[in-house]
């Protein structure tokens, strides 16, 4: 089976990408379920309700997040009643939202979709590689986890802590994609950062004169989004159906 993953979806930038490009490039790799990070949706920063239902309608199959998803708190109601909306599973208790679900391709296949967040340079939340091994070690089952974190050490980490147990850990947040795809040898695809949907000619997304002046000042400067150089960034994955280990991962760039 095909599984297409988007990279974080950046903005008005992003979003269009994603409305006019998904249906055909779907069509063009044959995929079988579609997921994307969203946490950037809405001007960068978080998720509304009616863009993560506009999302849905334009084919994504399953939404993951991270950090920036609890930005717009008129989120939290929805993400309780909507099951294809993740949030990483390592925060406390009684944080909105569901970190995994589990959806079923036209042809019947179930996918399980998992959501973990790091902790290096990242808020101190719970272990995600403990949660990790007691929630996702299922082999012989199909799971992919978006793993988004900061640090590529901990992503890489995470790639060999779970290779064989799960069918994919692709890396998010940095939006920054990586020249690592690849399926390690108990049959885990991996990437460190699968990048961003969204504007090139950015900093990170961001337009580039307040990000510089950051830098340059050490003062918070107004952070916009760009909309320069648009791309769609992801990964295709092939995995077996009777075993759930990958066989191929590539990088999309459209």
């Amino acid at each position: 089976m095909i599984i297409l993953f988007i990279g974080d979806i950046v903005g008005r930038a992003g979003r269009t990408l994603v409305r006019r490009k998904l249906p055909e490039l779907q069509s063009r790799v044959q995929v079988d379920l579609t997921i994307a990070n969203v946490e950037n949706t809405a001007g960068g920063f978080g998720l509304t309700p009616p863009l993560a239902t506009r999302i849905l309608s334009w084919g994504v199959d399953v939404m993951t997040s991270g950090n920036h998803i609890f930005d717009k708190r008129e989120i939290f109601d929805y993400m309780d009643g909507q099951p294809l909306l993740l949030r990483p599973g390592n925060y406390p208790p009684g944080t909105p939202g569901a970190w995994r679900t589990t959806v079923s391709t036209p042809s019947g296949v179930e996918v399980t979709v998992a959501n973990l967040q790091g902790r290096v340079f990242m808020p101190l939340i719970d272990c995600p590689f403990r949660l990790a091994e007691k929630e996702l070690d299922r082999p012989g089952t199909i799971t992919i986890l978006d793993f988004h974190a900061e640090a590529t050490s901990e992503k890489v980490a995470m790639g060999w802590f779970l290779d064989g147990r799960v069918s994919a850990v692709l890396g998010t947040h940095t939006h920054i994609p990586t020249a690592d795809a690849r399926v390690l040898p108990g049959g885990t695809a991996y990437i460190t950062d699968v990048g961003m949907t969204g504007p090139y000619d950015s900093v990170i997304g961001m337009k580039r004169k307040g990000s510089i002046a950051r830098f340059l000042t050490g003062l918070g400067a107004r952070f916009e989004p760009a909309a320069a150089n648009p791309k769609l960034c992801g990964v295709v994955i092939d995995i077996d159906e009777k075993t759930g280990k990958a066989r191929r991962i590539e990088r999309v760039e459209e």
